[in-house]
């Protein structure tokens, strides 16, 4: 994008052209659906270099005086106004991607992708293990909800970053939700819906969830998830797949 001043000598409609070339740039740096059509471009600009004849009726001569933008400063006023034209509109909406970060979960609410189709892999060198192995390998305490009782499997992984718990249709990851993110959903509207009672949110829609490694690279275990209850106690996160919302908010508020 352009960034000299004007220059003495460069006439208005130089000025005005080098401001359509840079505001023609920036489109090509945003993320929206579709390019604006061209009349959009020449309405932009001949509504920029048309004086508002209904505002020099109504002011007073000298009350307000004339503002001259450069270029450089029209283009990022227009570049505002495109960014809130884009999220006015239900194209623009679709292209927006919120991100929730809560207890170790990073939750992307807005255009999803299509849900995964392959089969779940474990979790980076998930093992099986007894419940006072798993307490002993983890550096966090290790909570069995009373709601639940004594899981029926116990899973440590990726070097005793994360502890699941396993009932009959139930899994219960815990993990460090203080630290770093562990787990990245995916999903579309509606936005997750905040459970005050356990501190949480519940997700209740089928939605795509993978795993960050601890030590980077790309994510593991990208499969599709079923309604699900993050939530956090101290510096432990909680992420409950396989229950109904009621059963799940009487799960979390039964975890020591």
């Amino acid at each position: 994008m352009s960034s000299s001043p004007d220059r003495p000598g460069d006439s208005s409609d130089d000025r005005f052209d080098e401001l359509e070339a840079d505001l023609r740039a920036l489109g090509e740096t945003l993320h929206a659906p579709e390019p604006p059509p061209d009349a959009v471009a020449r309405a932009v600009r001949a509504r920029l270099e048309a004086p508002s004849e209904q505002g020099a009726r109504s002011r007073r001569p000298g009350l307000f005086p004339r503002v001259r933008l450069s270029p450089r400063k029209a283009v990022t006023a227009v570049a505002v106004f495109l960014a809130v034209l884009i999220g006015a509109t239900p194209q623009g909406r679709a292209a927006v991607v919120s991100v929730l970060r809560f207890a170790g979960v990073e939750i992307r609410v807005g255009e999803p992708g299509p849900l995964p189709t392959g089969v779940a892999s474990p979790l980076p060198s998930e093992r099986r293990v007894t419940l006072d192995e798993a307490r002993q390998a983890v550096e966090f305490p290790v909570a069995v909800p009373a709601a639940l009782g004594d899981p029926a499997d116990v899973r440590v992984s990726d070097g005793g970053r994360v502890v699941t718990l396993l009932w009959p249709g139930i899994r219960l990851d815990e993990y460090n939700g203080t630290l770093d993110v562990v787990y990245r959903k995916d999903l579309g509207e509606p936005w997750p819906e905040q459970i005050p009672a356990v501190r949480g949110w519940w997700i209740q829609q089928p939605h795509g969830v993978s795993y960050l490694p601890k030590t980077g690279g790309p994510p593991s275990e990208e499969r599709v998830a079923g309604p699900t209850l993050i939530w956090q106690r101290g510096s432990v996160g909680f992420r409950l797949e396989g229950a109904d919302r009621e059963e799940a908010i009487r799960i979390a508020d039964s975890t020591p």
